[in-house]
């Protein structure tokens, strides 16, 4: 399996009954993904123990909270991250370029101290779980995807490093954000129904990734799979194709 397909392949790890179970996860996946997520679910139940059990078995943790508050609040949760040593963690972007600059700047501050130098901030645009109707009962005047291209043209210019957003935004947000700009996508789903699936704007793996999406957050299809590992190996595979057809 090529390395750069299970680099860039995020298991979610909001699963489990206990800190046991859910690092049984862990385990099981370290060697065919790049990196867990650790959102609500499991930060809630765990706290900051999970994160530290995920580092001392030698793998990288996203924190996945969507840091959401005033500027000064969020500046200090994202130095809190950094501290923690997470390999990327996020913001909302609904909360505003001032409070996306301080919570860069916070990380920063950190980072110039020998802090996390490779930490990754991004900003979540509009939720996978979101169409253009739940945009609009909310009082958005846009849909999904200009909503979600204004967001990442905010979150850039505050000095963010990407986005979390569907696939049926990325080669939007792509075009206008450059190369450089890491676009992180959830509500992936390969050819295999999963389910209690709350999602809406889905994408097959390779599919995300020619649109421009450079990491993909895979939970359920993987945990769901008879076998997780072997499933996770496809997605990683499908992942390196999806960048060898990318214009």
């Amino acid at each position: 399996m090529n390395n750069l397909g299970r680099e860039r392949l995020i298991f979610a790890l909001d699963v489990g009954e206990g800190l046991k179970e859910a690092l049984s996860w862990v385990d099981c996946l370290g060697d065919h993904v790049g990196l867990f997520k650790v959102g609500k679910e499991s930060f809630v139940r765990y706290g900051t123990e999970i994160v530290q059990q995920i580092h001392a078995r030698g793998r990288k943790v996203f924190l996945d909270l969507k840091f959401h508050d005033i500027p000064n609040t969020v500046a200090r949760a994202a130095e809190a991250a950094s501290v923690l040593g997470v390999a990327m963690f996020n913001v909302h972007a609904l909360g505003g370029k001032r409070m996306m600059v301080e919570a860069v700047r916070g990380v920063q501050r950190l980072t110039e101290q020998s802090g996390n130098p490779s930490l990754i901030v991004l900003a979540v645009t509009v939720l996978t779980s979101l169409n253009d109707s739940d945009l609009k009962m909310m009082g958005f005047n846009k849909g999904t995807r200009e909503t979600a291209l204004n967001l990442a043209r905010l979150a850039q210019d505050a000095g963010v490093s990407g986005v979390v957003a569907s696939a049926a935004d990325a080669a939007a947000i792509r075009e206008a954000c450059g190369s450089e700009f890491l676009i992180v996508t959830p509500g992936i789903r390969g050819a295999k129904e999963v389910t209690d699936d709350d999602q809406k704007r889905i994408v097959a793996p390779r599919e995300a990734i020619k649109s421009g999406s450079d990491y993909l957050v895979v939970g359920r299809p993987i945990r769901q799979a008879a076998d997780p590992a072997g499933e996770a190996d496809e997605i990683a595979g499908e992942i390196v194709r999806g960048f060898t057809q990318r214009d």
